[in-house]
């Protein structure tokens, strides 16, 4: 049976140590670093199935570590702030940020939320679908290895939030979805779900498919309505 591997990013020595006991107690491997520098160290040399980011960190910040990590990798991140703003939520969900999580937090809450992330990730790499691949515009994607490329073969980086909308989106094209059924096809997130957080990675993807992201040519907002995928969509079986 495969033991998740979490990686904790927090300066903090005591929540450090805390969660690492926590965590192999319910049978995950955990490594932990203090800072930027040393997470990328950890992460050159180990397989990290999730990461655990305060956003609070000396030197480099959590939001800036997120982006970074967004352009080279598609590794599930939880990101823990000290601030309950919700505009601090939103801006750590558009650097690709997976979860979210204020402190102070119950360990059992962030399990949970652990717990869903890597669903999501490992439903989606689920060799079950029927669907190999899925062509769209000037792009392809990999279901089963969830690799979104353009027409020249140049893959774009996707948060496990990303693709599992981006999917929805490609099994109902033409639909009119609603934010609710939006959430509720992507499996959403466990507590905490709110409809910005739809709009946060409608925009992120907008961002990454469109030609032009302001002015949107496959995923339509419709007024009163939510969105509307209006690309016409060709797979693989």
């Amino acid at each position: 049976m495969h033991q998740p591997h979490l990686l904790i990013v927090d300066d903090h020595r005591e929540i450090r140590e805390l969660l690492q006991r926590f965590f192999v107690q319910h049978n995950y491997r955990v490594t932990v670093a203090k800072d930027g520098k040393e997470m990328k160290q950890r992460l050159k040399g180990a397989q990290i199935d999730l990461i655990v980011l305060d956003l609070m960190l000396p030197g480099e910040d959590g939001l800036t570590l997120c982006r970074d990590l967004r352009s080279s990798s598609n590794i599930p991140i939880v990101m823990l702030t000290a601030m309950g703003d919700e505009m601090d939520k939103i801006i750590g969900l558009e650097m690709g940020a997976d979860d979210y999580l204020a402190k102070p937090f119950n360990p059992r809450e962030l399990l949970a939320r652990i717990k869903a992330v890597l669903r999501r990730v490992n439903t989606l790499k689920s060799p079950t679908s029927q669907v190999d691949a899925y062509h769209f515009a000037q792009w392809t994607i990999d279901i089963h290895k969830r690799e979104l490329t353009d027409q020249a073969g140049v893959m774009v980086t996707l948060s496990s939030a990303e693709f599992d909308l981006l999917r929805v989106f490609l099994e109902h094209p033409q639909r009119v979805l609603s934010r609710d059924q939006l959430l509720e096809l992507s499996k959403g997130r466990d507590g905490g779900v709110y409809d910005r957080a739809i709009d946060t990675l409608i925009s992120r993807l907008r961002k990454k498919l469109e030609i032009d992201a302001k002015h949107p040519e496959l995923i339509k907002t419709i007024w009163g309505g939510g969105y509307q995928f209006t690309c016409e969509v060709n797979h693989d079986q």
